[in-house]
């Protein structure tokens, strides 16, 4: 049966007019000053698709009884907004959906963040997805990485994700909804440092020949994402500096810098 939407056509251009590889705009922005009182928040944009993270803590736990000794509890909620998509669909604290997003978040960032450094007490992350157009998972956790970077919480890497899938033989990658809804993928969450995977969800069957190079095309563009963040991190200390009188942020080498960014464009082109 064929496809019911145009996902690839002839001439090599998806639906919206990229291409196989391309990815959509990522626009971040770093409030200096969070309207909830957080203590960090980012908000992420993959092209229509729009979430806002905010993090409060480490604080003291609210609960004895969910007091760990030795680390802290790291707590997710997550929240769509009746209007960020077209169906209008008012989901609830207790939705299935919104309960598994939570339950990814979770899983992602507590191998992450070093929660041994604030034992009992409790670190409270909450997303809210204002637009939905595909990839609200990878935008979740991009945001939510930022957030808690904003928040000064101490995190042994970056995590950035990317949604990405097969139509025929072909690899894509940052799925749109129609995407999503017409092609076989999954979402990885990469420590771009590194290279470790920290997340892979997949809602739909996968061919396993497929796998390994989705998986390779999904690490370089974990890069690109991870120069991005980056970039917006020191642009927003930057501000921060010069707003309390201090100096210039130089450009100074660490052993934070991803391997091979600098070539990480031309890499994603020759794949």
């Amino acid at each position: 049966m064929g496809s019911r939407i145009e996902t690839l056509n002839a001439g090599g251009y998806r639906s919206d007019g990229r291409r196989q590889l391309e990815l959509r705009d990522f626009i971040i922005d770093l409030p200096t000053v969070s309207s909830s009182n957080a203590d960090g928040s980012a908000v992420v944009s993959h092209g229509l698709t729009t979430v806002m993270a905010s993090v409060f803590g480490p604080r003291e736990a609210r609960l004895r009884s969910l007091t760990l000794h030795d680390r802290a509890v790291v707590n997710v909620e997550v929240g769509i907004t009746p209007f960020s998509s077209g169906e209008r669909r008012r989901r609830g604290r207790g939705d299935k959906y919104i309960l598994e997003l939570a339950a990814a978040i979770k899983a992602t960032f507590e191998p992450v963040i070093q929660i041994h450094l604030y034992p009992r007490s409790q670190i409270d992350i909450y997303v809210q997805v204002l637009e939905q157009d595909g990839g609200m998972l990878q935008a979740s956790i991009n945001a939510t990485t930022l957030a808690l970077i904003n928040a000064g919480v101490p995190m042994s890497d970056y995590v950035a994700a990317i949604t990405c899938g097969v139509f025929s033989t072909q690899p894509l990658l940052d799925l749109t909804s129609l995407e999503e809804s017409d092609v076989p993928h999954l979402t990885l969450a990469v420590m771009p440092k590194t290279g470790k995977v920290t997340l892979v969800t997949m809602e739909t069957r996968l061919h396993v020949d497929r796998f390994e190079e989705l998986v390779r095309l999904a690490l370089l563009a974990s890069k690109v994402l991870h120069a991005e963040m980056r970039t917006a991190i020191r642009a927003h200390t930057g501000e921060l500096i010069r707003a309390m009188g201090g100096s210039r942020l130089s450009r100074v080498p660490d052993r934070e810098d991803a391997p091979g960014d600098d070539d990480q464009d031309e890499a994603m082109a020759d794949a």
